[in-house]
């Protein structure tokens, strides 16, 4: 029993730092980069986790009893309604001038061939009724 303590202490102790440095926001760990901890935890078996644990990332209290999952419930981006959002609105009224200025294009265009036709028959008709 003794020896399987041996082995899933270090394990457990592993697997507690490399989901609690992937579960902390890249500004609270200190020294290092995450990805760096990552390495240093999974690289390093025993030391790794400890040094994680010790030195890897910012403790405090939270304050007013504040818990992570609350901070980062705040830290969410808070989505509106397509309607209510003024970035958005601001984007369609931008599509909508970019395909106004199209559409004229291809007015002018088939009012251009239109023209080119109408000008191609009384042509045709004038050389059909000289003939």
């Amino acid at each position: 029993m003794l020896r399987v303590l041996m082995y899933l202490v270090p394990l457990a102790l592993t697997i507690y730092a490399f989901i609690d440095c992937l579960n902390t926001p890249e500004d609270e760990a200190k020294h290092l980069p995450k990805i760096a901890w990552v390495f240093i935890i999974l690289l390093f078996w025993i030391v790794g986790p400890i040094a994680w644990l010790v030195a890897g990332k910012l403790r405090h209290v939270p304050a007013n009893g504040r818990t992570p999952s609350e901070w980062h419930r705040r830290q969410r981006a808070q989505y509106v309604a397509p309607d209510d959002n003024p970035e958005f609105l601001k984007s369609l009224s931008a599509e909508n001038k970019k395909d106004e200025s199209l559409l004229k294009s291809w007015e002018a265009d088939l009012r251009r061939r239109e023209e080119e036709l109408k000008r191609q028959e009384r042509e045709k008709r004038e050389k059909d009724g000289e003939e």
